[in-house]
């Protein structure tokens, strides 16, 4: 297999570089940040997700792309201005680029936020309606609707990761519920990646925490089985977090879902 991961200056990306070196024929890795030298079997490329030319031409020979690429947080300020170029036009131009170059899979880096309106109190499976808590988890709903949609029109086949709280252990109460671990993220990266034939599926990007918000009962066929669990780390990092604030800690989203809120929060609905 011949790989293309965008984004690969990221968090994310710097550690499937690392998790994913020698176990597929090539790695294109590329980024607008720097990547540093190319290792045995990498290939490091600058290029811009606006530019659908250069994004024809990562994908020539490529098999499969992991696309991380792309804001990669709720923006502060001037959401949309930040979001539109790099998650809508940027998703675009990947998409079609693979389409293009006969890429058979993709691997896409959605968030836990396009469902992030979504009260504590539900579980949330995969097949459940799309609720963002903002202009980032809806470029995320974007993302996934082209991936439907380049899978049911074009016979991609698509994988959209709803990725809960990467990191390298859980750094507030919210995340005890939505960490990630990173050998779990390669491991979940690698389980699409090598999967046997399927046209579109949604799984979340969590370990095995057992307080978690979300299910993955439906995608259980693609073998994910995470080996780290938030509860580990409780007992010895819970006593150092502040409290939630009460509105936060009443959504999936958490600080997402307070960010520009115009709307007295009695009720979700």
């Amino acid at each position: 297999m011949k790989l293309l991961i965008t984004g690969a200056a990221g968090k994310i990306g710097r550690v499937l570089r690392q998790g994913l070196r020698g176990r597929y024929d090539w790695l294109r890795l590329t980024d607008i940040a720097p990547l540093g030298p190319a290792g045995p079997g990498e290939e490091c490329v600058a290029a811009d997700l606006g530019d659908l030319a250069a994004m024809e031409r990562l994908c020539a020979g490529i098999d499969a792309v992991v696309h991380l690429g792309g804001v990669s947080e709720e923006p502060a300020e001037n959401a949309w201005a930040q979001v539109l170029p790099a998650n809508i036009v940027g998703v675009y131009n990947l998409f079609e680029a693979a389409r293009r170059a006969g890429v058979r899979r993709v691997v896409f880096a959605s968030s836990n936020h396009a469902v992030g309106f979504y009260e504590r109190s539900q579980t949330v499976g995969v097949d459940m309606p799309l609720r963002p808590d903002g202009i980032y988890g809806l470029s995320k709903c974007f993302g996934e609707a082209l991936g439907r949609l380049y899978a049911d029109k074009h016979g991609m086949s698509v994988a959209c990761l709803r990725i809960g709280s990467f990191r390298e252990l859980p750094e507030d109460r919210r995340q005890f519920a939505t960490w990630i671990s990173p050998r779990d993220m390669v491991q979940l990266v690698q389980r699409c990646l090598e999967a046997p034939s399927f046209d579109f599926l949604v799984a979340y990007g969590i370990s095995n925490n057992p307080t978690s918000f979300w299910s993955n009962d439906a995608v259980q066929w693609l073998g994910y089985r995470p080996q780290d669990s938030a509860e580990d780390h409780r007992a010895r990092l819970e006593p150092g977090f502040p409290p939630e604030d009460p509105v936060q800690a009443r959504f999936h989203g958490g600080s997402y879902c307070v960010m520009g809120l115009g709307k007295p929060q009695g009720r979700a609905g």
